[in-house]
């Protein structure tokens, strides 16, 4: 059972200063971390390896004797009880399947995946296209099925088109129809008086942007109040911009301000983004980019 989840490596060494030692690698879980940082307190992360370091000409001999001393007997034992348990008070749900461990398949639902993640062990299967969870996390799996069976039955496609047909029929979606139009213009209102610099990547009310050009055509106050409310130019003139979204690599060029933006910067528009904005940007960036590359790999 440990050897399935613990992956070691003796043949590593340090990015630094090239001492030797061992990486080892499993999955993400708070508890384990904790107990894994005790043993070996000099560990640190390796983002290049996706592993943790620990120096040391022993450290794989070290490693091999803590996964032996401390997981083989303690996985093995809470998965039988995990097992035990599942046996005596069953989960019943179509969105979940019963082999050597626990298998969870769902419609596609971002809060099912919240959720999924925050339960330890809990691993994607790539090929099976499943979650699965090892018998050890029953208990916390079955805390939170309340809120996984509903978001997954939220997911499926009729309740979708169901929530599609009552937003269509609201009185808000033309002008949510309006308002999408809009956006696909790609063009922002600018204060004459503090234009935004050409180029660089920036924070606005609709996201990131990197402003390309200022027509100088003046923006009718109507579009300004119901499209860009957050946009107020004070005694100057609104004129219209063109932007463009940044790729992920301008995002990770991009010069983080050493501050959250004042009221000044909101009410003009635009801004400097800060590092977290930056990082949690980026993240979205690369996630978009890499879905773009999949369906460019699978198009005829």
């Amino acid at each position: 059972m440990a050897d399935e989840m613990v992956e070691f490596s003796a043949t590593q060494r340090d990015a630094d200063d090239g001492a030797p030692g061992a990486t080892a690698a499993f999955p993400y879980d708070r508890m384990t971390v904790e107990r894994f940082r005790e043993a070996f307190p000099r560990a640190r992360w390796r983002d290049d390896l996706s592993a943790w370091f620990v120096p040391g000409k022993r450290a794989e001999r070290r490693l091999t004797a803590w996964m032996s001393r401390a997981w083989t007997g303690v996985l093995a034992h809470a998965d039988q009880r995990g097992r035990d348990a599942f046996a005596f008070e069953p989960i019943t749900s179509r969105y979940l399947e019963v082999a050597d461990d626990l298998a969870v398949r769902t419609p596609y639902s971002r809060a099912v995946i919240a959720e999924l993640r925050a339960v330890p062990w809990a691993r994607w299967d790539a090929a099976s296209k499943v979650w699965r969870i090892p018998f050890r996390s029953l208990e916390d799996l079955r805390r939170r099925w309340p809120a996984i069976e509903d978001a997954a039955r939220q997911a499926e496609p009729g309740e979708r088109r169901k929530r599609a047909e009552s937003r269509r029929s609201s009185p808000e979606h033309e002008a949510r129809r309006a308002e999408a139009a809009e956006r696909r213009r790609h063009r922002y209102p600018v204060p004459e008086d503090t234009l935004p610099p050409l180029g660089r990547v920036l924070m606005t009310h609709a996201g990131p942007a990197v402003f390309e050009a200022v027509t100088g055509e003046l923006v009718e106050p109507g579009i300004a109040d119901r499209a860009y409310p957050g946009v107020t130019a004070g005694p100057a003139a609104l004129i219209w911009a063109t932007w463009r979204r940044p790729t992920h690599a301008e995002l990770v060029r991009a010069w983080p301000a050493r501050t959250a933006p004042g009221p000044a910067d909101l009410s003009r528009g635009w801004w400097q983004p800060t590092i977290d904005i930056l990082r949690e940007e980026r993240r979205k960036a690369a996630s978009l980019e890499r879905a773009r590359a999949t369906r460019r790999a699978k198009a005829p």
